[in-house]
């Protein structure tokens, strides 16, 4: 296996395309990457930030430059001894006019060759139309308000005819243009005539028959040629088929006008209807609840094939090394992917990870044929480690007394779990409550079960799920599986005692497949269908209920709030042991700690996280911000205004993002507002998405607007910005010990676009900002020149100057050029934790990494603000007195300081060794030892 020595995260979009790319690899060469990671570069939908909505696999995203470009950007890599890992997205597509397969679904129905790659229940469905039809719901009004308006506009293209809403391009069925082109028809034009018998030959869109759909599918563009044919050079016809695409279009006040094109329309494979109505009627799987974003079917060997062959192909040919699959726990079958996967990647040294989230014990199922994950369980546990664990729990009762919420965040999660499956996902709740009825009919012990009581127990025991979702595949349930499945439902009988003990017991039964001996013997098939499909439904109702509902409405230590996070603070001994499981299973997973998903960067959370070390200083300073602040709480009588909950997670997230630079906090007081906005809805409390509440939101801005006003008669910023500034201080030293362990753990370290320095970013679009590379280019070439000759030196000016970022980026280069010279030790090597005694031992985090006798010493501090001064680094004998790091028998008496070239040796102990802090840190208050 190729194994990245770092990897780099980029967005790229058409303002930063190949081109773009290939001008920042000096930077990352001299920074000591070793694999550009690039986000996804598939055709996806004109203008996309993001490149996840796909709409053809099977080609380059042209936005972001041509295959040339590519191509250059490819041979740099190499030039430069790089590798390339891409982000895939097998689990949907772009459900938009601009992918042709499923243009050709919406024009051919269950009958189009491509029906079967997209996840769609063709079974009728409750107010559809006598045929099979997919729910659409892309209209901004109810049907009839947008057909009367004339928002929907008929239309003769080229390639047929079509129904435009605004940017949205819907074709009609061929069967139907007879219809448009028969209206006033008196027969006399023998072209025309001939066209509407072949129209009225061709099979309908419901025929099974193969000799029948292949007649279909030639037929009718044979005829969409020959139409336009006619039309583009018959005037008089011309003008005919414009009068009756005019009189189908209908005229605004007249209802019956529409008539026409509501019949049409009636009869497409495809019901358009409002998009509020989505959550209850759709009938295909969505990427979590974005309706415009359709599931495939991965599972399927042709759907495999032709989603995947292009990406294939580009491995085949060398210009890819790495892949990282994008949700892995929305597929049907992640195993049998993965190992079709495997199977089909010619190249045995690519790197695969899964972008999987994982909760706190959890693991990545052993039999994966993967590197690891994305990194988000390292993210979890390293920011977890510099939480205070005393004064985390004095915050939760100051956010008791600050606010009135007093529930427990596993009590939020319950709730938040039941809320979306009632506001995003209750037609898929539906279909599954009516399918687990359908099981119980055929059980004697469950036949007289209520649906209702079915519907609700399962609601329950979803909503207590401890995981995203249980991975059972066929008729047996692995011990973890099982574990989380018993968890869940003990959990919601608890909580539902109104619900029938019966029914419990009938739903554990199913999804524990523990089905008896007398079953039918076609319903054991019903049950594993059943247990397949809800756990494909769990992660997005999972994602939603945790990562975009609970992270924003649950706010004592906002710094936790994250995805993959643990919500707790960690030891060092959890830390240690962490990276010892790591080690032992999953060495090559990626180390992240921002990426373009999470809710705040890693310097955000480094600075919140040094909240919890004084609970008392933030209570008293937040009780008196709100007492400064309260005229600015101010709203007309009956009118909404901002809450305690509400305005205790701007005040953290002041904290976190602040800018370092003056000139910087005009942009800031915006994209505050711009998160603020997204928090509110995301939070869904007083407003959402789907149902803004705007009164709200202005009395929000308007508190926002108040307390950042430079005015100064604003009480409030002086004192903040005083609090602040120390706490950016700590935030940047735990940030910068979180670096070095992310790059010595046991993993591949990932660095996301722009942390190289000080990067404050919040949630997306914030954090997909552009990079400037130019700046970071001359900062790698200046460390790489003035680090040679004195870097005792030149690391002391860096730490002085710390809000350059410039120390940070030193030592990210200094510990990258060792793990590029000593790959063995980092990708293979033991990982020993070393203890740490005397007084300050709680406040540091050691240990060795080695193999061959080569070691690597990794020391850095933790929960500094007790013990040490603002602004004055933590270092020498007053800070560290009589704490040392004991370095066990066997083990090396000489080292070297990484960063500063000190050379320092171990005092004997026993059978030991000790290496004293106040010697370690003498003059940086981090350090990696390399053994001599």
């Amino acid at each position: 296996m190729r194994i990245p020595t770092a990897t780099y995260r980029v967005q790229m979009n058409r303002d930063f395309g190949f081109q773009a790319a290939r001008r920042a690899l000096p930077y990352l060469t001299g920074l000591g990457i070793s694999d550009l990671y690039m986000s996804p570069i598939l055709k996806a939908r004109p203008g996309s930030t993001h490149g996840y909505d796909v709409v053809d696999p099977t080609a380059l995203n042209l936005e972001l430059g041509s295959e040339e470009d590519f191509r250059a950007l490819v041979e740099d890599l190499k030039q430069r001894g790089m590798g390339l890992l891409l982000d895939i997205v097998p689990n949907h597509m772009a459900a938009s006019s601009e992918n042709p397969w499923w243009k050709d679904v919406l024009e051919n129905g269950a009958s189009s060759w491509y029906a079967g790659y997209f996840d769609i229940h063709w079974e009728r469905n409750p107010g559809q139309a006598s045929e099979e039809q997919i729910f659409l719901p892309i209209l901004g009004a109810p049907y009839g308000t947008v057909l009367e308006n004339q928002e929907l506009r008929l239309a003769l293209e080229p390639d047929g005819f079509f129904v435009h809403y605004y940017a949205a391009k819907l074709p009609v069925g061929p069967t139907f243009y007879d219809r448009i082109l028969k209206y006033r028809f008196d027969g006399a034009h023998q072209g025309l005539a001939a066209l509407i018998e072949q129209i009225e030959r061709l099979p309908a869109r419901t025929v099974t028959d193969w000799a029948a759909l292949e007649a279909r599918q030639h037929d009718k563009e044979r005829i969409k040629r020959e139409l336009w044919l006619l039309y583009s050079s018959d005037v008089a016809l011309k003008e005919f088929i414009d009068e009756n695409i005019r009189i189908f279009n209908g005229e605004k006040g007249t209802a019956s006008s529409f008539d026409l094109l509501d019949r049409i329309l009636a009869g497409q494979p495809y019901r358009l209807s409002f998009w509020r109505v989505a959550r209850e009627r759709i009938n295909y799987r969505r990427f979590f609840d974005v309706t415009d974003l359709i599931g495939l079917r991965a599972e399927e060997p042709g759907v495999f094939e032709s989603t995947h062959a292009f990406v294939l192909e580009l491995m085949a040919k060398g210009l890819i090394t790495g892949l990282r699959i994008d949700h892995i726990d929305g597929l049907y079958d992640p195993l049998a992917y993965l190992t079709q996967l495997k199977s089909r990647i010619t190249d045995e040294d690519a790197y695969v990870v899964v972008e999987k989230i994982l909760t706190g014990d959890e693991r990545l199922p052993e039999q994966w044929p993967v590197a690891g994950t994305t990194g988000y369980d390292f993210l979890g546990f390293s920011n977890s480690l510099f939480v205070d664990p005393a004064g985390f729990a004095e915050f939760q009762r100051i956010y008791a007394r600050f606010t009135g919420i007093r529930d427990k965040f596993e009590d939020v999660v319950y709730q938040k779990q039941r809320f979306v499956m009632d506001e995003l996902f209750p037609g898929d709740m539906l279909s599954l409550g009516a399918h687990l009825a359908l099981l119980a009919e055929h059980d004697r012990h469950a036949r007289d079960l209520s649906p209702r009581e079915l519907s609700a127990a399962l609601l329950a025991t979803t909503a207590c799920f401890p995981v995203y979702r249980t991975y059972t595949r066929d008729f047996s349930v692995s011990p973890e599986d099982r574990a989380c499945i018993e968890q869940a439902v003990a959990m919601a009988r608890t909580r539902n005692p109104e619900i029938t003990s019966a029914v419990f017991d009938f739903v554990r039964r199913v999804l524990l497949l523990e089905f008896p001996e007398w079953l039918p013997e076609d319903q054991p098939g019903n049950w594993l269908a059943f247990v397949m499909r809800w756990q494909q439904l769990t992660s997005p109702i999972t994602a939603k209920g945790i990562e975009d509902t609970t992270l924003y409405t649950y706010n004592p230590l906002v710094s936790l709030n994250e995805v993959g996070g643990l919500h707790h603070p960690v030891s060092p001994e959890e830390f240690h042991e962490f990276n010892r499981r790591r080690r032992e299973r999953w060495p090559l997973s990626l180390n992240a700690t921002s990426t373009h998903d999470t809710k705040r960067s890693e310097d955000v959370r480094a600075r919140i996280n040094v909240l919890s070390e004084s609970p008392w200083e933030w209570a008293r300073s937040i009780y008196r911000w709100s007492r400064f602040n309260e005229g600015k709480k101010l709203v007309p009588p009956g009118q909404p205004r901002i809450d305690a909950n509400e305005e205790i997670l701007i005040y953290q997230t002041l904290v976190g993002g602040w800018p370092l630079r003056d000139d910087e906090v005009p942009a800031f007081r915006q994209r505050m507002k711009q998160y603020v906005l997204k928090a509110m809805r995301e939070a869904k409390l007083y407003s959402s998405w789907m149902k803004p509440n705007l009164p709200h939101e202005e009395a929000v801005f308007s508190f926002l607007e108040g307390i950042l006003d430079p005015d100064p008669g604003n009480r409030f910023l002086p004192d903040f910005l005083k609090f602040q500034s120390a706490i950016a201080w700590y935030g940047a030293l735990n940030s910068l010990a979180q670096l070095l362990l992310k790059i010595t753990s046991p993993g591949v370290p990932d660095f996301y676009q722009g942390a190289g320095l000080w990067d404050l970013s919040l949630v997306d679009p914030d954090n997909r900002r552009p990079t400037d590379y130019e700046r970071r280019i001359a900062m790698i070439e200046d460390i790489e020149a003035r680090s040679q000759s004195d870097p005792a030196k030149f690391a002391v000016e860096l730490l002085k100057d710390w809000k350059s970022g410039a120390i940070k980026l030193y030592l990210s280069y200094q510990s990258l050029q060792l793990r590029r010279r000593l790959p063995d030790v980092f990708n293979s090597g033991d990982y020993l934790p070393l203890d740490v005694l005397g007084h300050r031992r709680d406040h540091i985090v050691s240990y060795a990494r080695s193999h061959n006798g080569a070691w690597v010493v990794t020391v850095v501090p933790r929960l500094l603000t007790g013990f040490t001064t603002s602004f004055k680094p933590p270092v020498g004998f007053r800070i560290w007195r009589d704490t040392a790091i004991e370095i066990p028998a066997g083990g090396p008496r000489h080292w070297r300081n990484v960063f500063t070239n000190e050379d320092l040796t171990s005092s004997p102990c026993g059978e030991g060794a000790l290496l004293k802090l106040e010697n370690v840190f003498q003059i940086l208050p981090f350090a990696i030892l390399e053994s001599r």
